[in-house]
C-alpha cells in the first residue's frame, strides 16, 4: 500500500479556507506601529492578530498601546464585536457580501440558530477537554457547510500504475536537480486543473441565488499543523504552472504550514479543495465542502490490487496500483451528471499519464 505523501484532513475534520490568527503566526514587527516586547508577548499568548492589535487606541506616549490598554481590551474582548481583520471564520474574496439563503422555522427564526446540540453529562472518571479556539472555528465551519450545502459524493477508482512507475523512475534525478522531492500530489493537482478547465462550473461559488463563476483556478490542499489542527494553503493560479512549478508550490506551502510560517494570503482565495485521506491509510472518504466553494476531492491510499487487464490478445489478471477518488459537491448547483463526470475526467487524466514523460 502506498500513501500520497502530503498530510491532510480526515473526512470528519475537513478544511477551512479561512485566515485564522490562532494558526498563522503573527509577525507584529510588520506593523507600522511600535509595540513593546511585553505587549507583543501578551498579544501572542492571547491569540490577538496583528490587525486586531493595530485597531487598538493606545493611551501611551504618541498613542502607543500600553500593557494596561491590551489587558483592558482582553477583558472586554468577548463582549464586543471584533475589529475587522484578516482573522475571520470565512472570507469570500471579491464577491458580493450576500449571505446564503437559509430556511426559517415556523416562528420565523433562522434555521441554524434553531438547532440545539445535546447537553452531554460526563460520567465519573471522564476527562473534560475544552476545545481550543481553532477547533471551535473548524466545528462551526463544518456545521455551517453541511446545513448550507446539500452534499452528494461520487466515487471513482483510478488506475495510477503508470504514475507510480514514472515517479519511481524520475524521483532520484528530480531530487538531485531541484533539491526537493516530487510527490503524487502535484501530479494529481495537474489532473484536477485539467478537469476544471473541461468542467468550469465546478469552479464556482454560491451567494444567495447567485452563482459566481471563478476566473482563477486556485487549489487548496488540506494540511495538518504541528498542533494537530488543520489548515488549507492555496496554490494560486494553478492552471498557469507546469508540473515542476506545482511541485515546488506544494512543497513550499506544506513545509510552511508545518513550521507555522504561512502568511494570511497563503490561505485565502481557494476555489477548489483537495484532501488526502490516504495519508491515514483510508481508501476513501466523504469530505465536507470547504465553503464558499462547491466541491472537494478526497484522495484515497494507493494500493496494489489484482485487476483485469484487457489486451488485443485477451484478458488476464495482473497487479495494478489503484486509488479511489471521492468527490463531494453542492447539489444546489452541481448535479450528479456534472459531479460524476468531473471526477471521472480526473481519473481519465491520471490513467492517461505518459510513463515516458520528460520533466
Amino acid at each position: 500500500k502506498t500513501s500520497i505523501p502530503i498530510v491532510a484532513a480526515p473526512t470528519t475534520e475537513v478544511e477551512i479556507n479561512a485566515t485564522i490568527d490562532a494558526v498563522v503566526t503573527n509577525n507584529y514587527d510588520n506593523s507600522d506601529k511600535f509595540y513593546s516586547p511585553l505587549v507583543k508577548s501578551i498579544a501572542e499568548k492571547e491569540g490577538i492578530s496583528l490587525s486586531e492589535l493595530d485597531g487598538l487606541t493606545g493611551s501611551g506616549q504618541g498613542g502607543r498601546v500600553t500593557k494596561k490598554d491590551i489587558l483592558d481590551y482582553i477583558e472586554t474582548r468577548g463582549s464586543q464585536p471584533k475589529a475587522a481583520s484578516t482573522a475571520g471564520v470565512v472570507t469570500i474574496q471579491d464577491t458580493p457580501k450576500v449571505a446564503p439563503a437559509m430556511p426559517a422555522t415556523e416562528n420565523g427564526s433562522n434555521f441554524l440558530s434553531s438547532i440545539k446540540a445535546p447537553i452531554v453529562v460526563p460520567n465519573p472518571g471522564d476527562e473534560i477537554i475544552e476545545m481550543d479556539r481553532m477547533r471551535k472555528i473548524i466545528a462551526d465551519h463544518m456545521v455551517m457547510s453541511i446545513h448550507v450545502a446539500p452534499h452528494v459524493t461520487s466515487y471513482v477508482e483510478a488506475d495510477v500504475t503508470e504514475i507510480v512507475n514514472w515517479r519511481n523512475k524520475v524521483k532520484k534525478g528530480f531530487a538531485e536537480r531541484e533539491g526537493e522531492n516530487i510527490t503524487f500530489t502535484p501530479i494529481i493537482i495537474e489532473a484536477i486543473v485539467k478537469a476544471i478547465k473541461d468542467f468550469p462550473m465546478i469552479n464556482v461559488s454560491v451567494s444567495g441565488t447567485t452563482i459566481i463563476k471563478r476566473k482563477d483556478i486556485n487549489i487548496g490542499m488540506a494540511t495538518a499543523l504541528p498542533s494537530g489542527n488543520l489548515i488549507v494553503p492555496v496554490i494560486k493560479n494553478a492552471d498557469r504552472m507546469n508540473l515542476v512549478g506545482l511541485t515546488k508550490s506544494v512543497n513550499e506551502l506544506a513545509n510552511n504550514a508545518r513550521n507555522n510560517k504561512l502568511k494570511p494570503e497563503d490561505i485565502q482565495g481557494g476555489t477548489f479543495t483537495v484532501t488526502n485521506v490516504g495519508s491515514f491509510g483510508n481508501v476513501m472518504g466523504t469530505p465536507i465542502i470547504n465553503q464558499p466553494q462547491v466541491a472537494i476531492l478526497a484522495l484515497g491510499a494507493i494500493r496494489k490490487v489484482p485487476a483485469v487487464i484487457e489486451t488485443p490478445h485477451g484478458d488476464f489478471i495482473g497487479i495494478r496500483h489503484k486509488m479511489y477518488l471521492s468527490h463531494s459537491y453542492d447539489h444546489r448547483v452541481v448535479d450528479g451528471s456534472l459531479g460524476g463526470q468531473f471526477v471521472r475526467r480526473v481519473a481519465d487524466y491520471l490513467e492517461q499519464f505518459d510513463e515516458n514523460r520528460e520533466l
